[in-house]
């Protein structure tokens, strides 16, 4: 696949976090330089037909079809052992697929933090849309859960918190900081330019740690800075990119 960032998510399954690189979108959802851009969600005001151009891409590429979700920033969690109608898993945050399933699973981000989670066995995964609320909510617990519940405490999970904005570069009021560090730990930042902020992934990060998720990998690149991702707090109208999480299967050694 062009320009993507390949996640360790364990010995057995796959991840990739993609860009905004190597589509068929334009416009808002282009990619730099006006080249066409790989936005993979269809609730962004993007051609239809590019979109699903552009899911077709991915999976071609990944050798594999995908289960995507209708995020709603929860801490809902859907747990899959077959496809879907429409490979889609309604209004969750988190999508596991359990028992080596022949699909993919992606999480659609533009800031917000993409999260993959595997077994070691890389037959139970998941992929998990990590915002300010549904990190409050409870999402990273909620999934942890489910592994657990399927054979798959914490301490054997594989986790890739992927590319997202940084806690120098989401700046909120100084009353929403403190709401939601009293609830998260390590979350409470500064903005590069002095302002109360927030670092979601540093708090996504510290529940993966509290929880004995000792496999933990952070690709920080930071969204709102690094243009080959997409970056709603930089430019408002625009695509997203995906996490995506692939497992092992009965075609996997």
């Amino acid at each position: 696949m062009p320009d993507v960032l390949h996640a360790n998510v364990g010995p057995g399954a796959r991840g990739v976090f993609t860009t905004r690189v190597g589509g068929t979108s334009t416009g808002p959802w282009g990619a730099p330089g006006g080249s066409r851009g790989r936005n993979l969600a269809r609730h962004v005001g993007d051609d239809h037909a590019a979109v699903e151009r552009n899911r077709q891409l991915t999976e071609a590429e990944l050798g594999r079809p995908l289960i995507w979700m209708d995020q709603c920033h929860s801490a809902r969690v859907a747990v899959l052992r077959e496809a879907p109608p429409r490979a889609n898993a309604g209004e969750v945050d988190a999508v596991v697929l359990h028992g080596g399933m022949s699909h993919g699973a992606g999480a659609l981000v533009a800031d917000c933090v993409p999260l993959l989670l595997a077994a070691t066995h890389g037959r139970t995964v998941a992929a998990v849309h990590v915002g300010r609320a549904g990190l409050v909510a409870g999402i990273v617990a909620a999934v942890l859960a489910e592994f657990s519940r399927l054979g798959s405490p914490a301490p054997t999970l594989h986790a890739s918190v992927g590319p997202s904005i940084c806690g120098r570069c989401y700046e909120v009021p100084e009353a929403l900081q403190s709401e939601v560090a009293s609830r998260v730990a390590g979350v409470r930042a500064r903005t590069a330019w002095g302002t109360p902020s927030l670092d979601i992934p540093a708090g996504v990060i510290a529940q993966l740690s509290a929880a004995g998720v000792s496999h933990i990998e952070h690709l920080a690149r930071c969204t709102r800075t690094d243009h080959r991702f997409y970056s709603y707090r930089r430019d408002g109208r625009t695509g997203r990119f995906a996490g995506i999480v692939i497992p092992a299967g009965d075609d996997t050694p």
